[in-house]
């Protein structure tokens, strides 16, 4: 069975670095997408930054280019989302899925789910 263990929300403040981590099992990141998605008050969920086997290239929305980097372990079966130039407007709870071999950076096509992490960046 699929399933995403997420790890490193937290509080930071406006400026500095926060990594997440997403743990994955019964599945290969060969042939699955993982992707990053956040939820701020009052927002929709939104597609943060997706890896996916089906592209050669990772998404980044257009308000974390540049600051945020996805990457992973396959190895370990571990996505990484890091968290550069923290925003107080970045602050939401942060998901991790996983889909297979979604191309399209955006909730409503991604099956698996795991917990959300608040991360919360303060003045």
């Amino acid at each position: 069975d699929v399933q995403l263990q997420v790890s490193g929300g937290g509080l930071v403040q406006a400026g500095g670095s926060l990594t997440l981590s997403c743990a994955a099992s019964g599945f290969t990141f060969d042939d699955y997408a993982i992707g990053w998605f956040r939820q701020a008050p009052g927002k929709d969920r939104e597609g943060v930054s997706c890896l996916s086997s089906a592209d050669g290239s990772p998404y980044y929305a257009d308000s974390v280019k540049g600051r945020f980097t996805i990457s992973s372990d396959n190895a370990k079966n571990t996505v990484y989302l890091q968290m550069n130039s923290l925003k107080i407007e970045d602050t939401a709870v942060y998901y991790c899925a996983a889909n297979y071999a979604e191309r399209l950076c955006a909730p409503y096509v991604y099956d698996y789910w795991g917990q959300g992490t608040q991360v919360t960046v303060s003045s």
